[in-house]
Formats: C-alpha cells, sequence, structure tokens
C-alpha cells in the first residue's frame, strides 16, 4: 500500500525511518508489521549498510547475507513499507506526531524496467573504485550494488555520467534502459515519528600517522580485512596481501585510533571480538599463518568470553599486551609495541597488519537532521521518547548486530505508541 497522498502531493506516514542498514531495516518491518505505514530513506543503491559487506557475524561465524535476504523477503511482501533509496533527508520541520520532512532522491540513471547488464556492463570502458570493498577494487561505472540487492536493481556511478567515454558507451545499452538525464526528485512526507538508524562509518586510519596507513598496501583496516576473506570480495576470499603476496604471519592491533584522546576517546564495544573472528578467517584458510593480536585489555563481555577463551587457546594465534607504537616497512613489515606486563619493546615482523580502527558515528560527520542533540563524540543523545525522534543502534552507541536488532525493536514500538497517541 502507497502512502497517502495528500492534495498537495505530500505523503503521509507514521513512521520515517532514516538509514537502512541493519538497523533501519529492522525498525521498518517490525513498525510495518506491528501496522504502521513506514517510509524508510537509504542514501546508498541498495539495503542492508555495512553488514551486508560482512563475511561473518560473531559468534557464530555464519554468513549475514541469509538472514538480510529473509528480511529482504519479509519487505517485499510488505506493503505498509515505501522504500527510498539513493536518499537522503534535507529539512525536518514540526513537532513530535506533526513533522514535515523534506528528502531528495538522486537519480539511478537506469529505468525501473531495465534489464540485466550483466554480459554488457563487462564491456563498459570507465572503472572507479568501489567503496563496497572500502577502495581495494575498482567497480564498472554501470554496475549492480550486491548480490542480494534490494531494489534488484543497476545503477550508474554519478561520478561517470559526465565522462564522455561512458557517454559514449552508454548509447549503445541493449534495451534503452540508461537515462543520463535522470534529474534528481524532491518528495515531501508527513510523518509522526522519525528513527534515525544512520550508523557508523571507520575512523580514518590515514589520521594515524605513526601506524602507517595509506604509506604500505599491506596495512590494512578491519573493516578491509573483511571484505578480503569475504567469497564475494575483491579476492574471492583468497588472502592474500593487497600487494599480492602470500601471508604467512598477520598482526592484529587494536584500538588503532580508540581510546586515545587525540582521536576517538571511546572503546567502541566490538572491536576485539571482530579481530578474534577475523584471526578465526586466518586459521581457516592459511592454517599454517602465524597470528599476532595486540591489545590493551581484550574486551568481550557477556556471552562472548567463551568465544576469546577458544582464541587464547589456540596455539597459532598469540595475544601481546601492549598498545602498538609504530608500524613500519623496514624491509619487512614490522610492528612495535611495549609489553605493559613486562615493560619491555616486541618488535614482530609480519606479511600483513590489520587496524582494528574503531566506530565513529556518521552523524559525527553529517548531522542527520538540526532537531536532534548529539553528545561530544557525536553519538546521538535519547531524550524524552515524546520528542517523536529516535536514535538507533550504533547511531545512538557502539554496538554489535544482536543489541542494534533490540535497539531496532524498541523504536518501533515507540513509534508505535506515538502514533496512538497522535
Amino acid at each position: 500500500m502507497s502512502p497517502e497522498l495528500a492534495a498537495e502531493g505530500t505523503r503521509t506516514v507514521d513512521l520515517l525511518v532514516v538509514g537502512g542498514g541493519i538497523a533501519g531495516l529492522t525498525t521498518a518491518i517490525e513498525a510495518s508489521e506491528a501496522g504502521l505505514q513506514v517510509a524508510l530513506i537509504e542514501q546508498e543503491p541498495t539495503l542492508g549498510g555495512r553488514v551486508a559487506r560482512f563475511h561473518h557475524y560473531f559468534p557464530k561465524l555464519c554468513p549475514p547475507a541469509c538472514g538480510l535476504e529473509i528480511n529482504f523477503r519479509r519487505l517485499r511482501d510488505n506493503e505498509r513499507v515505501n522504500v527510498h533509496t539513493l536518499a537522503t533527508v534535507n529539512k525536518v520541520e514540526g513537532e513530535a506526531g506533526d513533522y514535515t520532512v523534506s528528502v531528495t532522491v538522486k537519480p539511478r540513471y537506469v529505468k525501473p524496467d531495465a534489464g540485466d547488464y550483466s554480459t554488457w556492463a563487462e564491456s563498459c570502458p570507465v572503472e572507479m573504485d568501489d567503496p563496497a570493498n572500502y577502495g581495494l577494487s575498482k567497480r564498472k561505472a554501470l554496475y549492480y550494488p550486491a548480490e542480494n540487492a534490494f531494489p534488484a536493481s543497476w545503477a550508474v556511478d554519478e561520478r561517470a555520467v559526465k565522462d564522455p567515454a561512458f557517454i559514449e558507451w552508454a548509447k549503445g545499452c541493449p534495451d534503452d534502459g540508461l537515462d543520463l538525464e535522470m534529474a534528481e526528485e524532491t518528495l515531501t512526507y508527513k510523518a509522526k515519528s522519525i528513527a534515525l538508524a544512520t550508523g557508523w562509518v571507520p575512523y580514518d586510519a590515514t589520521k594515524l600517522d605513526l601506524l602507517g596507513y595509506g604509506n604500505d598496501p599491506d596495512i590494512v583496516t578491519n573493516v578491509q580485512f573483511e571484505r578480503l576473506s569475504a567469497p564475494n570480495g575483491p579476492t574471492g576470499g583468497k588472502l592474500t596481501t593487497p600487494s599480492g603476496k602470500e601471508v604467512k604471519s598477520v598482526a592484529f592491533v587494536q584500538c588503532a585510533g580508540s581510546r586515545d584522546r587525540d582521536h576517538l576517546p571511546f572503546c567502541s564495544g566490538v572491536c576485539c571480538t571482530a579481530s578474534l573472528k577475523q584471526a578465526s578467517y586466518v586459521r581457516e584458510k592459511l592454517p599454517d599463518a602465524a597470528i599476532h593480536m595486540f591489545y590493551i585489555d581484550v574486551r568481550t563481555p557477556g556471552r562472548l568470553e567463551d568465544f576469546y577463551q577458544e582464541r587464547q587457546e589456540d596455539a597459532a594465534i598469540t595475544l601481546h599486551r601492549g598498545k602498538v607504537a609504530k608500524v613500519e616497512r623496514n624491509g619487512a613489515l614490522k610492528v612495535t609495541a611495549e609489553n605493559t606486563l613486562t615493560g619491555s619493546l616486541e618488535t614482530v615482523e609480519v606479511d600483513l597488519v590489520v587496524l582494528a580502527t574503531g566506530m565513529q558515528p556518521a552523524a559525527a560527520l553529517v548531522k542527520p537532521v538540526a532537531e536532534v542533540e548529539l553528545d561530544e563524540n557525536g553519538f546521538i543523545v535519547q531524550t524524552d521518547e515524546a520528542t517523536g525522534v529516535y536514535g538507533v543502534g550504533t547511531a545512538v552507541r557502539p554496538a554489535a548486530v544482536a543489541e542494534t536488532l533490540q535497539d531496532a525493536t524498541g523504536a518501533a514500538m515507540k513509534a508505535l505508541q506515538m502514533a496512538r497517541r497522535s
């Protein structure tokens, strides 16, 4: 069911969700299945967010694709959710129970009835860095956003729309399904409440001068390593260094920019478990490789303690208690840290270094709406729910997927209460 349209073209919903990652997707589905009309706004061309780029969840070490596909199926069969991808909120006015939201939708440059371009796209002469692989690979300017993309539609990279070579090539579209003259649209929604599921971004590792990121291709971030491990990643899941060398040893560097007053002063909560999970990837793919993990203290609370214990007992994984002071290439790639138990300096030579950069709230870089309050770190401050604007998941605090899903259900229930009061 489409949202109710007022005479002037304004669409009316009970809840408008900003962000189509796992938090926003779950919020929208849970609220709609409780009977609310929902608009879901996502700035990327497909739903799923950063979770869609994971190789495995922890602690079960299963791929996220199946869970996302279940949610996409729930969404396909749901007439109460109106999805807008390539969309951003540019203005919010009003008050709880009666918000007016202006949404800008960028063009996809591909017509809704366009066909499958899997074969034809291979001949596209223009390639660009692939954001989905965090710059580790290139993609064609005409691309399919993800294996299980929702919506299931091709897209054109907006950076290529003015490229003469791409324009000329696009004229040969086999079914005339490309339209490079498409313009952005502005939609207006009336909503009783707004859920902000704007998520997180990896901290910029180029700011960590002593850790060498950007100076050596074999120093990568944890999110890049996740893609290197994934079968749909840039190497097809084969673990090699970005420079193309065989991996015989890996160092995981914890708190890369986290718990540091000059960068992210807080603990991101999930990085230790994520690195232990990634150590498991190495054990599975390269059973003879040496694995080192440098840490201040390992934080794996509650049910994740067993997950930590299993890796701690693995003879191939060496845990070094000490914050890394320097990563440098001096013939070999060397990681130096002060052992906080002995006070001595330790240097380890490895083939690949993985920096566990923390979760920076996306709201710290781009405030989602003027009405929301941010704390000193850029996380959304949860105020009295009567305001009708709710932060969800990692927009509010660092959180794992399980916690995020709980948050999403809570936000859906708040929206339901607001709809009943309004």
